[in-house]
């Protein structure tokens, strides 16, 4: 192919996926935000609804809630709320805008450091149309996951710049895209390693596992492995005032171990086969099956040893493997942050490790036969077009709180916080009895989930106030006493059943 046809089509699959991906995404613009984390985000916090000044900026750097501190991402809500409002298709929308230029960011890396135009096409449209990144794409809490991931990728376009042409200016740039991007999720911190692994593969900066070459390749980035400890003690400081760091009686070493390995082979699993994807992935009530962890183990290091034992042939292997691998250490659960055993967003910039073992490896298997470019072509269709349809259709339970939580109780077992969490949507329809229900399933299942008894006690008193409303004083008085049961220094509730007993005399 001449080097104007490869242009042309390089622009082509641009295109393409400019408009595939906006298609897919497009009805994110009718959706409602989520009554989980976006009113801390966005609609209920003042700070971010006064818009863009010197005192937003301030509070943006100084802050270290909820549990991280991600300036950069505070701010672009902040711009957001003062563009769009109490819109949230404007600010769904951004993240979009986000989602798209990382999908083009991936494309033009990859292809300019390998030089292999169709695999990095595939790669990079796996990216964007992968049900698994739905969530980090239409969750507007999510904002830092397609941020940090911009300045992910902008941190490995300057640094493939500085190798091609090493200089102080070309390694500042570096350093501040990777700054950038710990300012947006903390989640950025692998990157340092993610950079010795394209020496090793694309850049082939590593022949033969030189050491005297790799150690001069670590020390060269030793400002970024400064910068990235440094925000790792800021965040486990934020997340530990927060109360998100769990504690060990809550999450025994032990089991955090035991789900680490088993969720390194659910999101490989989660993403040959993306299905029963939920918004809150609880650990299972009846504990962690050995059995699976002993498998789960077996299956990482096999991998692992295949991927090392075909090193120096198949360096691809190598980087794609430990790109996952380490990607995912940071949210893996070994620092227990949150309630939730793994979940769907973290898999946004994981993925790409995966992606490029297949993008690479899939077509060495067919050697050198004569209809392989064809088949490749062909199934690269049709598993594309799979996993836009799955998107399409998993975008649709993420229209409001209602329809996330409802699904992610179809899909899930015992889970708690979606019981709670839709409770919130009902309880603004009124539907006081549903959110009885849900608030008393949720601590059925974790009886000491204080948010719930709040929520219990809170829908018992607004039923027994509706039912006042009514005139049906004994039921309220019923509902009031319920109220008083769940949480007995309800203030509210008790003064509400006074009221009622000295009207009903």
């Amino acid at each position: 192919m001449s080097e104007n046809s490869n242009k042309n089509c390089f622009v082509l699959i641009c295109l393409a996926l400019v408009i595939i991906t906006v298609a897919v995404f497009y009805q994110v613009r009718s959706f409602d935000f989520i009554g989980y984390d976006d009113p801390i985000y966005v609609y209920n916090n003042p700070n971010v609804q006064s818009g863009i000044k010197i005192s937003t900026i301030k509070w943006a750097f100084g802050s270290i809630n909820p549990s991280y501190w991600h300036p950069l991402t505070w701010l672009s809500h902040a711009l957001d709320w003062q563009i769009f409002g109490f819109n949230p298709g404007g600010h769904h929308y951004t993240n979009l805008v986000f989602h798209v230029a990382n999908t083009l960011l991936l494309l033009v890396v990859l292809n300019q450091m390998t030089r292999a135009l169709w695999p990095s096409a595939f790669v990079a449209a796996l990216f964007a149309l992968h049900p698994l990144h739905v969530e980090s794409v239409v969750w507007v809490s999510e904002r830092k996951d397609v941020l940090s991931t911009f300045f992910w990728l902008l941190t490995m376009a300057a640094y493939l710049m500085y190798v091609r042409r090493p200089g102080a200016v070309r390694y500042i740039l570096v350093v501040s895209c990777f700054a950038l991007g710990l300012m947006s999720k903390p989640m950025v911190i692998t990157l340092p390693l993610v950079l010795l692994l394209l020496d090793y593969w694309p850049l082939g900066r590593i022949p033969d596992f030189n050491r005297r070459r790799l150690y001069r390749l670590i020390l060269e980035k030793i400002p970024l492995f400064i910068l990235a400890a440094a925000i790792s003690v800021v965040t486990f400081i934020a997340q530990r005032s927060a109360g998100a760091v769990r504690e060990l009686a809550e999450f025994p070493l032990k089991i955090r171990i035991f789900n680490a390995f088993i969720s390194y082979i659910g999101y490989i699993w989660k993403m040959i086969w993306p299905e029963r994807l939920a918004i809150f992935y609880p650990y299972s009530s009846q504990g962690i099956s050995i059995l699976y962890v002993i498998v789960a183990f077996a299956v990482l290091l096999a991998v692992t040893i295949f991927v090392l034992r075909f090193a120096s042939s198949r360096r691809y292997l190598v980087t794609g493997w430990l790109w996952y691998l380490i990607t995912l250490l940071p949210v893996i659960g070994l620092v227990q942050v949150g309630r939730q055993a793994f979940a769907d967003r973290y898999s946004y910039v994981t993925m790409i490790g995966l992606f490029i073992m297949i993008a690479w490896g899939v077509p060495e298997l067919f050697g050198k036969w004569r209809y392989r470019n064809i088949v490749l072509f062909v199934s690269a269709l049709l598993i594309i077009s799979a996993v836009l349809v799955r998107t399409y259709f998993q975008l649709g339970h993420w229209r409001n709180s209602e329809t996330v939580f409802t699904h992610a109780l179809d899909v899930t077992e015992d889970n708690y916080m979606a019981h709670f969490c839709l409770a919130g949507p009902l309880s603004e329809q009124g539907r006081f009895d549903e959110v009885i229900y849900h608030c008393s399933e949720a601590l059925r299942i974790n009886p000491d989930f204080d948010k719930a008894i709040f929520g219990l006690a809170l829908a018992h008193n607004s039923l027994g106030g509706k039912l006042y409303e009514q005139g049906k004083y004994d039921k309220a008085i019923e509902h009031f006493k319920k109220a008083l049961e769940v949480k007995p220094d309800y203030t509210k509730a008790r003064d509400n059943l006074n009221i009622v007993l000295m009207e009903k005399r």
